[in-house]
């Protein structure tokens, strides 16, 4: 089941989040970063202000009372930002980020927004496919990669983000 998260799922989101972007039990899963980056992917904090904020909407996605899923969406105004795409590591390959990405599409409609961007790690070549196979294309816009107070670049290769987007 996909809901709209609260600040009760604070806790439960940054534990499922930081699982599957960093750290050790990120390996279990194909979207890992942790042989980029250590540290947090996310705080409690910065989970709590993301929600408090009317522009956000951070999306879960439930099973058997477990948030196993969950993606952040950010009103830009003339598109829908989407970022932080996350399925528990163990769950990866199970369909529930196509699901995600799905119900956001829906939501960009709800909005009336005509496309969806995100950014990605350029290296990050699996993933980008990946986005590929599911409409994003590359717009040709590189960001760079600024790190937060709890990252650390262990990667030799330098970090920047690509910018994918999709029409709807």
């Amino acid at each position: 089941m996909i809901t709209t998260a609260t600040l009760e799922d604070v806790l439960s989101l940054e534990k499922l989040i930081n699982s599957a972007y960093r750290g050790e039990t990120s390996k279990q899963g194909w979207t890992t970063e942790a042989n980029l980056l250590s540290g947090k992917r996310i705080t409690l904090d910065e989970l709590e202000q993301i929600i408090k904020n009317k522009n956000n909407t951070i999306l879960k996605y439930t099973k058997n009372n477990q948030i196993i899923g969950s993606v952040l969406l950010v009103n830009k105004k003339s598109k829908l930002y989407l970022g932080m795409l996350t399925v528990s590591p163990e769950l990866q390959n199970s369909g529930i980020g196509k699901i995600l990405l799905k119900e956001a599409e829906v939501h960009a409609f709800s909005l009336g927004l005509p496309k969806i961007v995100m950014t990605v790690i350029s290296i990050r070549k699996e993933l980008i496919e990946w986005y590929k196979r599911h409409g994003y294309e590359d717009t040709g816009i590189r960001e760079p990669f600024l790190l937060n107070d709890t990252d650390a670049i262990i990667s030799k290769e330098p970090l920047e983000f690509i910018v994918l987007e999709k029409i709807l």
